[in-house]
Order: structure tokens, then C-alpha cells, then sequence
């Protein structure tokens, strides 16, 4: 693989809004050239042998989680997994006593979730490791959003001019803000689409337009960006059931072949098959769903990768 000298304009990544266009197309350049690493015979190189990352998650992910995992042994690193909810944080244990206590054991780079908004920039302030946030709330979710990028500029060959509809539960959403954020900062145009309740009020101070009509916002757009209902962040009731959200919401094929044009259908995952899309269209030539996944340990590397160059700053 070819190194770049070029370097990130931040010491750690702990969300979209911290970083320049210059350093998200360094990211995805570099994570195209470490797609054709992974399609080798060999797949490992020796980038970061002298590393230890520790990927601490105080909430529950399979696909992030497996993907940081994937991308740091693809990298020669050391790593630890620590999950909170068989740790001493269940005992009452802090934040910051936990992650001390994880760099005690000479560990260079944090890959953190955490269920608080702002958590990775808490931290970021008070420990010396390098701090990568794969996941803070309803904030900030900034590997899924680049990762999404590099998928959209590998089915088109650019993000610029592109038009995203991102549809679904766009308030409770970390997936929407970080994307809306990467996007904009290449060029593309964005679109939120979904029933009132779940479009924030804050949204239009982001530049976006909002759409209530599913059928107009998959009109306008190139790529369509599906959203999962995330009822576990919900402490009230936004709609009336998961059968008249289907309905006004979920895309089906019925829909797809009736517009006027083709579009590429993504998906950050889990999928809620039957509830904001279907199987046939999950399934289907448009979606690009597996290429994300595969897609999210590239970008992944590319951003340790970038990120340990930084260790000095």
C-alpha cells in the first residue's frame, strides 16, 4: 500500500464537524487504498504493530464493534475489548476511573461508545490516549457517515452534486447528523425526509431540506439513505404504530420501480425488514447495503492508520 504524507488537522475523531474537507477526502483516498489490501491473498499489514487500541463500548453493538475489531487486526495492533456492561461500571464505577484504569495498561487510542452525547470530547480532555467516537448518543456517529461517503463516491465516482434523502428517524439519529455534516462539507445536497415528530427543529439552521412525503423525497434524490426507528431511544410515543409508519414511510419495491428514475438505496443496519424497508428491496440491485459493511473496515483503517500519525501532537 502506498503512505501518504499528508496528515489529519485533528488529533482525534470525535465527530464530522471537526474535520475539514481536505481530511475527509485524505481518509477515503487512503481507505480505497486499504480496499485493495483487503481484497488481497494477505489481507494484514504492519501499519500499526506497535500500537495497543482499546474498544470500549458502554452500549451494545455487534456491526461497529466487529468492524473496528477487523480493521485494527488488519493493522498488526494490539487490541482490547472492554464492554461496560460486564465491567466495574455497573458498580458504579466512572468514566474516567474506567478509561485511567484501561490506560494504565500503556494503551495509545480509545474506540469509544458511549450512550452520552459529548462523551468523547469529555474525555479527549482529561486522558492522553487518542480518542475515536464510534458513538455518542443521538450526536455524533462519524466512521458510519464516512464510511457512507466512500460507498456514495464508489457508486458514483464523487460525492459532489450528488442529492441524499435521508429518511426515518432523523431525531434520535447519530447516523443523520454525522451524514448531513460529511456531505455537505463534499458538496452533495440533503434532504431529511419523515413524519413531523421525528424531524428535529434544529434542522433547517443545518442547511437541509425537509420533506414529509416519501415519494417526493425519493423523487428528488440519487441515493436514498433508510433509517431504522429507534425505539429504544424513544420515551414517548412518535407515531401512532410500526404498521401506519410502514405504510407512510417504509420503502417497498412497489415504490422503487415506480419512480421515474434509479436510485441507490443505503442502510447504516440493523435493518427492521418490513418496517422502513423491505426485504426485496434490501436485496435488490439498488441497495449497496453489503458493500457499506465491507466498505466500514477500509475506512475504519484509514482513520487509525491516520490518526497514529498524530501521535505526537
Amino acid at each position: 500500500m502506498s503512505t501518504t504524507t499528508e496528515q489529519l488537522s485533528t488529533r482525534h475523531l470525535l465527530g464530522i464537524k471537526d474535520l475539514n474537507e481536505q481530511d475527509i477526502q485524505l481518509i477515503l483516498d487512503t481507505a480505497a487504498n486499504f480496499k485493495e489490501v483487503l481484497n488481497r491473498p494477505i489481507k494484514k499489514v504492519p501499519s500499526l504493530r506497535d500500537i495497543t487500541i482499546a474498544n470500549v463500548f458502554f452500549e451494545n453493538s455487534t456491526r461497529t464493534r466487529l468492524s473496528f475489531e477487523l480493521a485494527e487486526k488488519r493493522l498488526s495492533a494490539d487490541t482490547i475489548n472492554f464492554a461496560a456492561s460486564s465491567s466495574s461500571v455497573s458498580k458504579g464505577e466512572t468514566l474516567i476511573d474506567t478509561v485511567n484504569n484501561i490506560l494504565a495498561m500503556k494503551v495509545d487510542m480509545i474506540v469509544m461508545r458511549h450512550p452520552y452525547a459529548g462523551a468523547g470530547v469529555f474525555l479527549s480532555k482529561h486522558v492522553d490516549a487518542q480518542i475515536v467516537n464510534a458513538g455518542d448518543g443521538a450526536h455524533e456517529h462519524p466512521t458510519q457517515a464516512l464510511l457512507d461517503s466512500f460507498s456514495i463516491r464508489e457508486r458514483y465516482g464523487d460525492v459532489a452534486g450528488r442529492k441524499v434523502a435521508i429518511i426515518g428517524d432523523i431525531l434520535h439519529s447519530r447516523v443523520a447528523l454525522s451524514n448531513i455534516l460529511c456531505l455537505q462539507k463534499q458538496g452533495a445536497e440533503v434532504m431529511v425526509c419523515g413524519p413531523t415528530t421525528l424531524i428535529p427543529r434544529y434542522i433547517s439552521s443545518l442547511g437541509v431540506k425537509v420533506e414529509h412525503d416519501l415519494r417526493k423525497a425519493l423523487n428528488w434524490c440519487d441515493v436514498a439513505n433508510m433509517l431504522r426507528i429507534q425505539l429504544e431511544r424513544q420515551d414517548i410515543a412518535y407515531f401512532p404504530s410500526l404498521r401506519e409508519y410502514s405504510m407512510l414511510y417504509g420503502l417497498n419495491k412497489e415504490i422503487l420501480d415506480s419512480l421515474d428514475k434509479e436510485i441507490t438505496i443505503m442502510h447504516p443496519g440493523p435493518i427492521n425488514r418490513g418496517v422502513e424497508i423491505t426485504s426485496d428491496v434490501a436485496d435488490s440491485h439498488h441497495a449497496i447495503i453489503l458493500d457499506q459493511v465491507e466498505n466500514g473496515v477500509a475506512v475504519r483503517m484509514a482513520v487509525l492508520y491516520l490518526l497514529a500519525g498524530q501521535r505526537g501532537m
